[in-house]
């Protein structure tokens, strides 16, 4: 199990990203990463992967995201060089949270270790499901998006920067990202964690479009 040290780094890092989430109302907050730390440890008692690596990676992959962090700095290497983390697992927490974002349907962002796999599967876990649905329409209103918008066409960003600039309707989030993420997973524990979650999404939908339609 963990070193004195290491359990020393989480308890602090666990601290510290709470206060930094204190107040967070787009679907980002501190609950998320509670989720995502716990399934990534899930998915780590059957894949396997450095539990240190892996659980820090979890803690602090929003830290810096960019639909939270206006300031475009680097949060986490000073997070990282405050507790005195060794230089190699730092750049291995940097470099999962690096290819843990989604960044449009057309970008590839593969992860390259297992560590980053299981944290990359655990986030996108997080981002289907009732959860996800939920966490998606706490995101659009805190981006002042509108829940639906009849005959839009949904956009299959084929770079990052169209991805970030999307202000397209929640509804369409789900075809644009959401509906998408079951394909994108790369552990069979992930895999099989998300077949229900994705049909949960595909029956609210239609449910969705039946009320809107005034049909049920």
């Amino acid at each position: 199990m963990f070193e004195l040290f290491e359990k020393q780094a989480l308890r602090a890092t666990e601290e510290y990203v709470q206060e930094v989430f204190s107040d967070e109302g787009s679907g980002h907050d501190w609950w998320h990463i509670h989720r995502v730390r716990k399934m990534a440890l899930r998915i780590a008692e059957t894949e396997g992967g450095n539990l240190f690596i892996i659980e820090m990676a979890a803690l602090l992959h929003d830290i810096d995201d960019w639909k939270l962090n206006a300031e475009n700095s680097s949060k986490v290497s000073a997070w990282l060089k405050k507790l005195k983390i060794n230089h190699l697992q730092s750049l291995l927490i940097l470099e999962i949270i690096n290819q843990v974002s989604f960044k449009g349907a057309g970008v590839e962002n593969r992860a390259t270790t297992i560590e980053a796999k299981i944290v990359q599967d655990a986030d996108r876990l997080d981002a289907i499901g009732a959860i996800g649905i939920a966490r998606a329409f706490a995101y659009g209103g805190h981006k002042n998006r509108l829940l639906h918008i009849p005959d839009s066409t949904p956009e299959f960003h084929a770079d990052f920067e169209s991805y970030k600039k999307n202000q397209s309707s929640t509804v369409n989030h789900f075809y644009e990202k959401l509906l998408l993420l079951k394909n994108s997973l790369n552990t069979e524990t992930a895999i099989e964690i998300a077949k229900n979650r994705h049909i949960f999404m595909e029956e609210f939908l239609e449910q969705f479009f039946a009320e809107w339609e005034g049909n049920e």
